[in-house]
């Protein structure tokens, strides 16, 4: 039988989250990608906390495209992570493909300032 699209992103969701393990030291940037809106926030797994977000309604309005609009996002959560002292991270994609806006975002947030 064959998977739904959700289906096989949750499978994929799991297989990376039984290898990735955010800490304060290091803490997981976690990425959800609707249609629209693309989102990421650093996450504590140990304490299961939240450190800091930032999401594409932050930074709409002066970016044109969806992929812009990621790589300002990535800025912005680096930006946010360096005011909380946070240079060293781990990616998570979030059982999404390393393309197009998830990737924008990763490399805005490299530009920024954070290393993974």
């Amino acid at each position: 039988m064959a998977l739904t699209k959700l289906e096989r992103r949750k499978r994929i969701q799991l297989r990376i989250r039984k290898k990735i393990r955010g800490s304060a030291e290091r803490p997981r940037i976690s990425v959800f990608r609707s249609n629209s809106q693309i989102y990421a926030q650093l996450i504590d797994d140990v304490a299961r906390k939240t450190i800091t977000a930032a999401s594409s309604l932050e930074v709409k309005a002066t970016a044109t495209s969806k992929t812009e609009t990621a790589t300002k996002v990535g800025q912005a959560l680096a930006a946010k992570a360096k005011e909380a002292g946070i240079t060293n991270v781990i990616f998570d994609r979030s059982g999404y493909l390393y393309h197009g806006r998830v990737k924008a975002l990763a490399e805005g947030a490299r530009e920024g300032g954070l290393n993974f």
